[in-house]
């Protein structure tokens, strides 16, 4: 018997033609294996509504076919149910895609889902909202606001955003308690890593896995501007763990607590949280279509 397939499209995401992508799909996907249905997104929330009635209809696999905010929005979707979340990534960063050996070619994409691996993945949750890929506050938070408000997106904007927000940023204070201690920081950042990377292969949690149970916690403890390069090259590198500004630790649970409410982000999207933020680990409630040889 077939399995039911349903793509759904960002036709804003990244930069790419998506009507080529269309074409791609239709030519690509094994024909013998799945029912195809293809719908494209009018507005925010709308690939969760599309996948939220996929899964109610028992669709085996709903593909996301655009960057992290199209993952998250139809991963919170099927989290906890039996259908399978397939990824052709088509964003800025595409950091869940790149953490699973996803290809960023469309067709080699297409290839994993033929392929039809599927596993279940953790997931995190920041007061209450799901996350699949980082999450955090401090100086990534406050990029991550402000490149949301650029007209033009893409890696390069990002460098340029991370520069102009560095000359004006300010190390805050945090109560972090975990259920293991609580310790007080002084932080540049504070990224809690379901995966490894922010995405374009800037590894903030390189050891970070999917599938262990676990968030990786790191901690960028304030730095000069000598130290810049040092750190872009180790975010870069897979080696951000080894910087002695940096302090990491795993749990399952964290709350954060800062002086007043600001920014946070959480799988590269922005949003204005209150001082106190709880994260939770919900381990391997989402199934993914993965390649077969992670």
């Amino acid at each position: 018997m077939k399995k039911n397939i349903t793509f759904v499209v960002n036709p804003i995401s990244g930069a790419r033609d998506k009507s080529a992508i269309k074409r791609y799909i239709d030519e690509r996907i094994d024909k013998d294996i799945y029912n195809i249905q293809m719908m494209m997104t009018e507005y925010a929330g709308h690939a969760t509504e599309i996948a939220s009635h996929e899964r109610e209809k028992g669709t085996d696999i709903v593909v996301a076919v655009g960057g992290d905010g199209t993952v998250n929005e139809i991963g919170r979707a099927l989290v906890d149910s039996n259908t399978a979340m397939g990824i052709i990534p088509c964003g800025s960063g595409n950091g869940l895609a790149r953490h699973l050996h996803i290809p960023m070619n469309v067709p080699k994409a297409i290839d994993i889902i033929n392929g039809g691996n599927v596993q279940s993945i953790d997931y995190g949750r920041i007061n209450n909202l799901p996350f699949f890929c980082t999450c955090g506050v401090g100086f990534d938070a406050s990029i991550s606001m402000d490149f949301a408000k650029k007209k033009t997106r893409g890696f390069v904007t990002y460098i340029e955003t991370t520069l102009m927000d560095y000359l004006r940023y300010k190390p805050e204070t945090y109560n972090i308690t975990t259920e293991n201690e609580e310790q007080e920081y002084k932080a540049f950042l504070i990224t809690v890593g379901n995966a490894s990377q922010y995405g374009n292969n800037a590894y903030i949690a390189p050891n970070a896995s999917l599938m262990d149970g676990l968030f990786d916690v790191i901690v960028l403890t304030p730095f000069n501007i000598y130290d810049v390069p040092v750190l872009a090259y180790r975010l870069f590198t897979k080696k951000m763990e080894d910087d002695a500004h940096i302090i990491k630790f795993r749990c399952k649970h964290l709350t954060i607590k800062r002086a007043q409410p600001g920014s946070a982000h959480f799988d590269g999207e922005p949003y204005e949280m209150d001082s106190t933020i709880d994260i939770q680990m919900f381990s391997k409630c989402l199934r993914v279509v993965i390649p077969h040889f992670i």
